[in-house]
């Protein structure tokens, strides 16, 4: 027996439906508005829509922000369900595109995106100008299975079976810093001299300086008095002399401002992935980018 969905018994938008989901999982309807690119009156009246037609209230307000009501929360978890099933047809839809032509969004960290994506562009935009590329800079990890990106550079294998794979290679980084800071600090030759040194910390967790410590350093807290989180400040900082800092090597080596810290230390080495979500894999233009850019970097 064959079921029949009575279609006319579904008495709401899909669009008010997704304003709710953002609104929900921003927290306030400017931040969802910005996510959805439309301003936050037409959201709201959105949202209030999407109240009236299923005849209940889904938001209180909770000092600037909102937050669900008991009726909300029932049902965000089965907007969600829609809103990912939505993301998969649109996923599918755009795997099933032939055309070289259109937009390509590749999620890379700050460095890759500042020092290595550049002349990669360059070159496919002069052998396939019709591909528009976008660039996120950002070293979190973007939702491949939510589209935030098509494509991602990154340093660790994937885990989730939507998504797909390829190991580029192993890289290394090593320590960097000016002449002269290493010049004002004794010129160190040995893991002992460094103690006295400062660093440049990208990290507020302590990993920074632990693995530092497994090369034999043996450095405290002390010895990180400047912490940024951005990559490109953190190297802007080690150039201008403020004291050492770490590098892909590729990056660091062309760099005529700075010279590697005690050359003989082993080098961090870590791997570079890249990544796309399954579906898209059969789309010409991201099979094109996600090629190119697997040569380029290796």
């Amino acid at each position: 027996m064959r079921f029949c969905m009575d279609w006319r018994s579904v008495k709401f938008d899909w669009n008010r439906a997704r304003a709710f989901l953002v609104t929900a999982e921003e927290g306030s309807l400017s931040a969802a508005a910005r996510a959805l690119g439309m301003t936050q009156p037409t959201l709201g009246r959105q949202v209030s829509a999407l109240e009236k037609e299923l005849g209940v209230v889904l938001f209180e307000r909770a000092g600037q922000g909102l937050v669900l009501t008991p009726s909300g929360l029932e049902l965000v978890e089965h907007v969600r369900a829609m809103g990912d099933a939505a993301n998969r047809v649109s996923l599918t839809a755009s795997g099933q595109s032939q055309d070289i032509e259109g937009t390509v969004c590749i999620s890379a960290s700050e460095v890759h995106a500042v020092f290595l994506l550049p002349p990669i562009i360059a070159k496919l935009r002069q052998m396939e100008p019709k591909i528009n590329i976008e660039i996120i800079a950002t070293n979190n990890v973007s939702d491949l299975r939510r589209r935030e990106a098509d494509i991602a550079i990154r340093n660790f294998r994937p885990t989730q079976p939507e998504l797909i794979a390829k190991k580029i290679k192993d890289a290394s980084a090593r320590l960097y810093a000016t002449p002269d800071y290493l010049k004002r600090i004794g010129n160190p030759a040995s893991p002992e001299d460094l103690q006295q040194a400062d660093f440049i910390s990208f990290d507020s967790t302590g990993g920074l300086m632990n693995g530092l410590n497994e090369l034999g350093l043996n450095l405290t807290k002390k010895n990180f008095p400047i912490l940024t989180e951005n990559y490109i400040t953190h190297w802007e900082l080690v150039k201008k002399g403020l004291g050492i800092g770490i590098m892909p090597d590729d990056v660091g080596d062309a760099e005529s401002l700075v010279q590697q810290v005690l050359p003989e230390l082993e080098p961090i080495v870590f791997p570079i992935w890249l990544t796309t979500h399954r579906e898209l894999n059969t789309s010409r233009r991201v099979r094109m980018v996600f090629d190119l850019l697997a040569a380029e970097l290796a």
